[in-house]
């Protein structure tokens, strides 16, 4: 498992800057829901186990990426992992 802290993203860059550290992205990583799909998909591995914190201040601070990338993890879980789990904690 992973344990991503999310409670101080407050804007779209921050949040992918973040998980591009968090999730070992490649450094052409391209900031962008296009990139982090392809990279989840196909460039890096995540843990079976993706924990976030602070997902209430990511939500309230960058409501449209929080759902975003929550919608992103389900997909991802229903088409390639179906033992994958995020936690929004």
């Amino acid at each position: 498992m992973i344990t991503i802290d999310a409670s101080d993203v407050t804007d779209e860059r921050a949040l992918y800057l973040l998980l591009m550290r968090e999730l070992g992205f490649p450094g052409f990583y391209g900031m962008n829901w296009g990139a982090f799909w392809d990279s989840i998909t196909g460039l890096v591995w995540i843990p079976d186990h993706v924990r976030f914190l602070g997902w209430d201040q990511l939500a309230a601070h960058f409501p449209r990426g929080s759902t975003i990338l929550q919608w992103a993890l389900d997909n991802y879980r229903a088409i390639y992992r179906a033992d994958f789990v995020a936690e929004f904690a």
